[in-house]
């Protein structure tokens, strides 16, 4: 058995940047950071745009209080306050930090780190390095591990978090190399596995965000928050989903259907920030456009035009962004518009945390020896809808502050009692299982009508009919996966269609938990938009949803939204109707 003070799932910007904490503050503790993935690739490094922090090195007159306003106001009301309050004061502090760690932001010729606009914020507050602001990061951070000599146990799958007499005391997990089953046991464990966007048929994120750590919760018989509300980016490059940074929007691109046309003009809700709008209300202007038959030639999307800023800008402040074009489709967007249509991008739901980063149970209880923090939490300071530039944010802020707190947990606290025999008959016996299925459909196969089904039926826009029919589908693609999977590889050794066999697990249930989520809320809030039920209706649904596995069947409740701002700041921080 393996035994750490801490262990850590997740090598992305929080899960490091909380282990990076612990290093720094807490050097006697001994801290595992456990990864499927080596940690520079996890998604964190595909993150392009920025992050927020009201610096006022462009704006002189932001301020962290107007960044909260923007927050909850993009949220449509549904972020908790007290969340976002801490989330828009630490940002200018953890920016500086960032720079001491060695991060390379990009500059204004007096030295200062350079800002620029992103959609849905006041002021231009958005923080960057060229449109790699993921990547240079991520990179810093996890050279900080290897010099903190961090230990990391990279692609290694963790397959079931261990949670028994109320508290949790440890994972199991194989090494994907070898093959090999370990217990790891720890004090405390923290979540920072990412998100699921593979649960849809068109995503911008990377194969390995599968929703594994979100699974992991719900079959421990732990609630997830909010899952109904999937945010989808507006620019994801059409057909291969990739995305197309909101900093190329920042820059000044133009959104532009058949006719030629901004349309986002069109749109009462949109003609004042045009292209700068929220990614829900700019992702579901895109399908109005090609529902209405105005995508190019009649098609499945819209352009992205930059031509007009020249290509010494676009080289200096959106380079990725034209290698991708180039790379994937052979355009050049110095000479062409760029194809585009929304693409799943975001969960803003995930593991219920309170502001300490300590996973909560449904009647809002901490649950011992339990945290979690960036995508895979929700904490909550997105609700509804995420604004641009505040996912690296969040990752950074709730990432740092969970690995204080956790030095301070696990200080104290001895290692718990836990009887690894069981749990390690119980992980062969499980992987022989998968290994053994033979029946005839592949994970591929199932994996393919999973995300199809997930698209078709808890897209951009749902109702109630679909979303119960849906989830019938599902409950079939359960069945079958169960009954019908065939693994035609058997071994241990790098065994990547078993990996994608638990993957698979994972995506069954994250979708099942999202179908169910957004059925219940009947109404239209953020991204989550319910042509039956167009209107926000905050006296029935301004709350959080609460979703679960009982006796294999999905449940839901609810849990009060948190309004602490309205002392500050009644006029903007009461809900109200959403404006720009």
């Amino acid at each position: 058995m393996i035994e750490h003070d801490v262990i850590i799932v997740g090598g992305g910007l929080a899960g490091s940047r909380a282990a990076v904490a612990l290093a720094q503050n807490f050097p006697h503790l001994d801290v595992g950071l456990v990864s499927k993935v080596h940690p520079i690739r996890s998604h964190s490094v595909a993150a392009q745009g920025g992050i927020a922090a009201s610096l006022r090195n462009l704006d002189e007159q932001d301020d962290w209080l107007t960044h909260a306003f923007d927050t909850i106001k993009g949220s449509d009301y549904l972020a908790d306050q007290n969340a976002v309050e801490i989330l828009t004061r630490d940002a200018p502090e953890v920016i500086i930090d960032l720079e001491h760690l060695g991060v390379l932001f990009s500059r204004f010729e007096d030295g200062r780190i350079a800002q620029r606009a992103f959609g849905g914020h006041t002021n231009r507050r958005t923080c960057y390095a060229a449109d790699k602001t993921g990547h240079a990061i991520l990179h810093e951070l996890v050279s900080n591990l290897f010099r903190f000599g961090t230990k990391i146990y990279d692609e290694w799958y963790v397959m079931r978090l261990i949670y028994e007499e109320g508290e949790v005391k440890g994972l199991v997990a194989f090494c994907i190399e070898t093959g090999e089953i370990e217990i790891m046991r720890a004090k405390a464990v923290m979540f920072a596995t990412g998100g699921y966007g593979r649960v849809f048929n068109t995503t911008s994120n990377d194969f390995a965000s599968t929703g594994d750590g979100l699974c992991l919760t719900a079959l421990a018989g732990l609630p997830l928050q909010d899952m109904e509300f999937v945010q989808f980016h507006p620019t994801g490059l059409y057909p291969v989903g990739v995305l197309i940074s909101e900093a190329v929007r920042g820059e000044g691109a133009y959104l532009i259907n058949d006719h030629g046309d901004r349309f986002m003009a069109n749109y009462p809700i949109s003609k004042n920030k045009m292209e700068l709008s929220p990614r829900d209300i700019t992702s579901r202007n895109i399908m109005a456009e090609i529902a209405a038959g105005r995508g190019i030639n009649g098609g499945q999307y819209v352009h992205l035009d930059v031509r007009h800023l020249g290509k010494e800008r676009i080289e200096s402040r959106i380079p990725f962004a034209r290698e991708e074009g180039m790379r994937l489709l052979g355009i050049d967007c110095v000479d062409q518009p760029l194809p585009v249509r929304p693409t799943a991008h975001y969960s803003m739901g995930g593991i219920p945390v309170n502001i300490d980063c300590q996973a909560i149970d449904r009647h809002s209880q901490p649950i011992s020896g339990f945290f979690a923090a960036g995508e895979c939490a929700c904490v909550s300071v997105h609700g509804a809808n995420r604004l641009g530039s505040n996912s690296l944010l969040e990752c950074i802020v709730f990432g740092k502050r969970a690995g204080e707190k956790l030095g301070d947990y696990v200080s104290d606290r001895p290692q718990p009692n836990l009887d690894a025999r069981r749990y390690y008959a119980e992980a062969e016996a499980e992987l022989k299982q998968v290994l053994n299925q033979s029946g005839e459909q592949s994970s591929y196969e199932l994996r393919t009508r999973l995300q199809d089904t997930m698209t078709d039926h808890c897209g951009i826009y749902r109702d109630g009919d679909r979303l119960a029919a849906g989830l019938a589908k599902l409950q079939e693609i359960k069945h079958d996966y169960a009954t019908k999977l065939n693994v035609s590889d058997r071994g241990m050794v790098f065994n990547m269609e078993l990996t994608a066999a638990l993957e698979l697990r994972s995506l069954i249930h994250v979708g099942e938990i999202i179908m169910a989520s957004a059925l219940q809320r009947q109404e239209s809030r953020g991204a989550h938009y319910r042509t039956d039920f167009t209107d926000r209706h905050d006296e029935k649904y301004l709350h959080h949803t609460l979703g679960y596995l009982a006796d294999g069947q999905v449940g839901t409740s609810d849990r009060p939204v948190d309004l602490s701002l309205i002392a500050k700041d009644e006029q903007r921080f009461t809900p109200q109707e959403r404006k720009y």
